[in-house]
C-alpha cells in the first residue's frame, strides 16, 4: 500500500493508518507557523513524538 512517512516500514492495506505530519515550520510576522498535512501514511508500530519539540535556537 505505501510506506510509513514516520519510520519507513511498509504497510499493507490492513494495517495503514493515517497520521497528520509537518512539513515545514516557519516563522510569520509575530507567530510560528506550522505546513502540516492531515493524512500521511502511518504504519501504527512506530511511535511519533504526541507533543511539538522546542527549538530556541531557530528564533
Amino acid at each position: 500500500m505505501g510506506v510509513c512517512r514516520f519510520c519507513g516500514r511498509g504497510i499493507c492495506e490492513d494495517h495503514v493508518q493515517n497520521h497528520p505530519y509537518i512539513l515545514e515550520v516557519y516563522r510569520g510576522s509575530e507567530v510560528t507557523k506550522a505546513l502540516v498535512v492531515e493524512d500521511a501514511l502511518f504504519c501504527g508500530a512506530c511511535t511519533p513524538r504526541p507533543d511539538p519539540l522546542s527549538l530556541p535556537e531557530l528564533m
